[in-house]
């Protein structure tokens, strides 16, 4: 018996070494035991969810990969959207809509005429402009904003703010697509150039 004993120490002192230790050691990173750690995580989730569902190891990886993927995509179309915008603010700063004196003589209503003399033709970049610059002038013989040809939309668009918020807001967005369809590479098509005009009319009716 004491032999037994004797032997089952020695045996016991011998696996208790590194060399022999070292095989029950986890030797993944810790990406891979992050990963096993969520899909386990998942595994019991998608048990308590469904009962009498049992979740398969490769089942719940390429559910996971789905959900990852999908998050991948909303966060990059997020970085998009944000990107875009900032690039049409700064282009908003920059753009000067009466790039000539001749516009500044021009009343809101000879911006009209001209903005229907181009839409019969259909030449709707141009119909825009003049519906826009029509708009423009209008604000300015209310004195809601004083229109130079130096400034630029964002100028107005601080200015309208001071008088009322919804003006601007609205200016604001009618601006943005005046800037993409007259100075960028935006086309204007019929039925969209109509409301448009129609927004401004609501201003000017």
């Amino acid at each position: 018996m004491e032999n037994i004993d004797e032997t089952r120490e020695k045996l016991e002192g011998i696996l208790s070494k590194r060399e022999y230790q070292v095989y029950y050691e986890d030797n993944r990173n810790f990406l891979e035991i992050g990963w096993d750690k969520a899909k386990n995580w998942f595994m019991e989730l998608l048990s308590k969810l469904f009962s009498s569902y049992e979740p398969s190891s490769g089942m719940v990886e390429i559910i996971m990969i789905g959900i990852i993927a999908i998050v991948i995509i909303l966060v990059g179309l997020g970085v998009f959207l944000v990107v875009r915008s900032n690039r049409r603010k700064r282009k908003f700063r920059d753009r000067l809509p009466l790039t000539s004196r001749n516009e500044m003589s021009w009343s809101c209503h000879n911006h009209l005429s001209a903005a229907d003399e181009q839409e019969k033709q259909q030449n709707y970049q141009f119909a825009t402009r003049h519906m826009f610059l029509a708009l423009l002038l209008y604000f300015h013989e209310k004195s809601w904003l004083e229109a130079r040809s130096w400034k630029t939309n964002w100028e107005y668009y601080a200015e309208l703010k001071k008088v009322n918020q919804q003006s601007a807001d609205q200016f604001y967005n009618l601006a943005l697509l005046f800037d993409e369809v007259v100075y960028g590479e935006r086309v204007m098509q019929k039925g969209e150039y109509i409301k448009y005009r129609e927004a401004v009319m609501t201003w000017l009716n």
